[in-house]
């Protein structure tokens, strides 16, 4: 049984001025050979982008990519006509395929915007380009794994390309949540606030947790606290 903590002061991080990053993985100028992804996630970005400012439009190929809102107003245009202001609870996902290119801009003039930008290998390259959205509200993440993306858009997921389930969740302290992996699949947590435990590890915001050769998650809440898990194969 290993359980792995990527500590968020160990992560790799980029202050634009406009945007102040936290890789996860190796990510543009953060190269670490250790730290490359874990099965087929290859990206988490935990970004904050300065009001007015934001990602003026460039191109991506083959890879699954979810933003998940935390606060403010993030506004997306692609060139597969997908457009629109993500705020809290909304998460977009985008299929790069064979070729897209888009934009992301903080919509306020007043107020940053944080977003949790994620990179999934997809099955397969040469996918035809795809854009959709959904919102997916605190009460319908609180104290469950709720899922977000999953293979084919089950249970209302937004439909990815991979063998990946995500899942959100917004857990009151004291709650204990179980998952159960089938066997060779692993997992990862990524803390967005709060602070938890993972079969007795402590994690807390920005921290995340590789999981392998375990049969059953245990996560309870120290605080209240909102995380990402990811079930991958």
């Amino acid at each position: 049984m290993t359980i792995t903590l990527r500590p968020s002061h160990a992560r790799g991080h980029a202050d634009h001025g406009w945007l102040d990053s936290h890789h996860s993985f190796s990510f543009a100028d953060y190269d670490d050979p250790r730290y490359m992804g874990f099965r087929a996630l290859r990206v988490i970005n935990d970004d904050i982008v300065q009001p007015g400012t934001g990602f003026g439009t460039h191109g991506h190929r083959d890879m699954e990519i979810i933003s998940y809102v935390v606060h403010g107003a993030l506004e997306h245009q692609d060139t597969t006509g997908g457009n629109g202001v993500l705020r809290r609870g909304d998460v977009q996902r985008m299929s790069a395929g064979t070729g897209v290119r888009h934009s992301e801009y903080n919509a306020s003039r007043q107020d940053d915007v944080r977003f949790l930008q994620i990179w999934i290998l997809p099955e397969r390259d040469g996918l035809p380009p795809s854009y959709e959205q959904a919102t997916f509200p605190d009460a319908a993440k609180r104290n469950r794994l709720f899922l977000i993306a999953a293979p084919g858009g089950v249970e209302g997921a937004l439909p990815i390309h991979q063998d990946v389930r995500v899942h959100a969740s917004v857990l009151d302290a004291g709650v204990s949540l179980r998952h159960s992996l089938a066997p060779g699949r692993g997992g990862w947590v990524q803390v967005v606030d709060g602070s938890l435990t993972v079969n007795g590890q402590a994690l807390s915001t920005g921290d995340g947790a590789a999981i392998q050769s375990v049969e059953t998650i245990t996560i309870t809440g120290q605080t209240e606290t909102e995380f990402l898990f990811f079930d991958l194969a």
